[in-house]
Order: structure tokens, then sequence, then C-alpha cells
């Protein structure tokens, strides 16, 4: 079997459990047998999650949960967080940032390469939440590993505050975030919720568009639209 096939056949499994997917889970509790297949089968790079695969888009649809605190102090939680860096920093990826459900779990972790730290690098993050997003507003280019092919003009709020389980110090945090930094955290958050930049998008364009056809999908706020597009 595949893994892509493996993907298709959790998500059929989980769908016959659960309609909707929770942020929490009862103290005590573990990782599901469906999540402990994915955790365990991939030493480092680990497959992705595209929007354009029907399995696929349900994984990126659906709300993540938070980590209990047993699993925190899990091996296969470390597991994780050392194969989202080794996926999103693989030549043929190449991102700023990562999300679980980008690998196919909808488990609240997610990357991001750190440009407001000297030498950039790239943190994973656990049990992420933005509890304050600045009413400063800027608009600018985006894209995303699970939307190949396709960048987007995307408004975000230039500052935010975020809250974190610091894999590193094994400790809970709040950090005052700005720049292109919260952007990316907004990015990568927003997948946790099932929302993808295209939903929030004012532009979105084929990347290989020339500038000129760039700058009238902006000043238009048009959209190019392949088949599997169900949006506005």
């Amino acid at each position: 079997m595949t893994y892509k096939s493996l993907i298709a056949v959790i998500v059929v499994v989980s769908a016959a459990f659960a309609c909707k997917s929770s942020n929490t889970r009862e103290p005590g509790m573990t990782f599901t047998q469906e999540e402990l297949v994915i955790l365990n089968q991939s030493d480092s790079v680990m497959y992705l999650t595209v929007i354009g695969d029907k399995s696929d888009s349900l994984i990126l649809r659906k709300v993540s949960r938070d980590f209990t605190d047993e699993e925190l102090q899990s091996k296969e939680f470390k597991t994780l967080a050392r194969n989202l860096l080794a996926t999103v920093q693989d030549p043929s990826q190449d991102g700023v940032g990562i999300s679980a459900p980008q690998v196919g779990l909808n488990l609240r972790m997610i990357a991001v390469m750190r440009y407001d730290k000297d030498d950039k690098p790239i943190e994973p993050y656990a049990n992420v939440h933005i509890t304050y997003l600045s009413q400063n507003i800027k608009s600018g280019p985006e894209g995303c590993l699970s939307v190949p092919n396709y960048r987007g003009i995307v408004p975000r709020s230039d500052s935010i505050i975020v809250s974190y389980y610091d894999i590193n110090s094994g400790t809970h945090k709040t950090d005052t975030i700005g720049g292109y930094t919260a952007i990316i955290f907004q990015h990568e958050t927003d997948h946790l919720e099932g929302i993808l930049y295209i939903d929030r998008a004012d532009s979105v364009f084929f990347s290989q568009a020339s500038a000129d056809e760039r700058k009238l999908f902006e000043q238009q706020g048009a959209y190019t639209k392949p088949a599997w597009w169900p949006y506005k």
C-alpha cells in the first residue's frame, strides 16, 4: 500500500468515528492508532498533503487538536517535531513554514522560519494559538506547499501575540512577534484551523504567470480557477 493510499484509509476510518475534530482531549489520553501509524512510519521527510487530492483535502480542512500533557512527553511527539523540520527543509520543498496537517496529522504543531532571529532558524512549536492580532493590516504575496503552482496576495496583521509549548525548553510561552515572521505564524496556524491562504487572499494567480498578468490580478482581485477550486 502506498503512503497516499494509507492516508486515504485513515481518513475514512477516522470519519466513521467522528464527524468533526476537537481542539482538546481528555487528560491521560494519547495518540490514536491512526495517528501512530503515520507518526511511526516515517524516518524523516514525510508525505505532503495537497488540496487537489480529495482525501488530502479532508485533512487540510479539519480543525487540529492540542497535544495532551502525556503526548508532549512522548517519543512520537519528538519524532514529529524532527520530521516536520526535515520535511520543510528538504531541497524538494525549501519552505519557510509547515504544519502537521500538511503531513497528514490533525495535531497542533507547526514549524516556522524565524526571520526575526539572527541565524533565521526554523523552529517547531506545539499547541500554538494566536491570542492577539493587530488591526494594522498589510498585504503581501504568499504560497503554500499544499497548494502547489499558485501564489496569492493575502492581507495579514503586522504583529501578533502567540502562545505555545516550546519544544526545546519544555515550557509554555507567550511571545509578541512582528514582520514577516508574524505572517508565517498566521499562515501556519490557519492550517490548524482548516483554513488555507487562498480563503483569505485578495487575488490568486498561477505561479508562472507573467509580471503583467500578476499586476492585473492584484488590481482586479481576480482569481485563476483550477479544476478543484471551490472558492469565490
